[in-house]
């Protein structure tokens, strides 16, 4: 969380008070995540990816959040930040034996090993792993993917839930990099062998349909790869009769495109491309 400043105040009325400055995030409604697009959603988990490693790799050592609930954290330009840094600890559990290393959670427990030195090993890391699992990954990732990830995705919430970071899981969870974004945007590219007819600097700005999940509340706005992709997209929906390519694109770099239930009013616009359907 980028913090702008800070103050410190000692008086007799208030005692050891640090006031803090931060940026200003939206609250975090589950509900209202499960309807944005799956895009967005695994943007979400990725923010929280690079929290879990700086959590598990801080300068303090590692730092558990003791409340690790969707309340304690924000959204600020589609990635999730902790606000609530109260109940962080950087303390490891001390044990005599691995059954002092139990860790309870309402849907199953672990046990970790003991150290020589009688810490619990990575309980820090693990309890934040598993509460991620049960509080994001498990709602976000899977609902709606494409479904060429799926495997992939499969055995990511399958490590978390396990509490451990084992091959794919471990290079995607605490390793991110644009190749796993590159895997989405490239194999979500279908062929299609319906016809249509090509009508540069041109647009639509009626006609419009509602789909599910869209960039706009009005309309049908989606990201694709590329035009194949749009004209899958298109051939899906029974009311699609054209799609427009904008120029602007998502995080990821897919293109948005609005999708059309008619094409009977086109108008001149030198940054779209109208794809209008081929009626015999």
């Amino acid at each position: 969380f980028q913090l702008y400043g800070y103050c410190y105040q000692d008086s007799n009325d208030i005692p050891d008070t640090l006031t803090t400055i931060t940026e200003l995030g939206s609250p975090l409604e589950m509900i209202q995540l499960l309807q944005t697009s799956w895009e967005d959603r695994f943007r979400i988990c990725l923010s929280l990816v690079r929290l879990l490693h700086y959590l598990a790799h801080s300068p303090l050592g590692s730092v558990t959040l003791l409340d690790f609930r969707p309340r304690q954290f924000v959204i600020v330009d589609g990635e999730l930040k902790v606000t609530d840094l109260d109940d962080a600890s950087i303390e490891e559990s001390s044990c005599t034996s691995n059954s002092d290393c139990f860790m309870e959670f309402p849907a199953r427990n672990f046990t970790l090993p003991c150290s020589v030195e009688g810490r619990c090993q990575s309980m820090n890391e693990k309890r934040n792993l598993y509460n991620a699992y049960r509080f994001f990954f498990t709602y976000l990732l899977p609902h709606s993917a494409p479904s060429s990830l799926r495997p992939l995705l499969d055995k990511i919430v399958n490590a978390t839930g396990n509490c451990n970071k084992h091959g794919k899981a471990k290079d995607f969870l605490f390793y991110p990099s644009p190749s796993v974004n590159s895997e989405f945007t490239q194999k979500c590219v279908k062929s299609a062998n319906t016809t249509y007819r090509r009508v540069p600097e041109a647009f639509i700005p009626d006609e419009n349909y509602r789909c599910w999940p869209s960039y706009h509340h009005k309309g049908c706005l989606l990201s694709v790869f590329d035009v194949s992709e749009a004209i899958e997209i298109c051939d899906s929906y029974s009311q699609c009769k054209a799609f427009v390519l904008t120029n602007q694109t998502t995080w990821t770099g897919r293109q948005l495109v609005f999708f059309k239930m008619a094409s009977n009013h086109i108008m001149p616009d030198p940054d779209k491309i109208t794809y209008v359907k081929v009626t015999d």
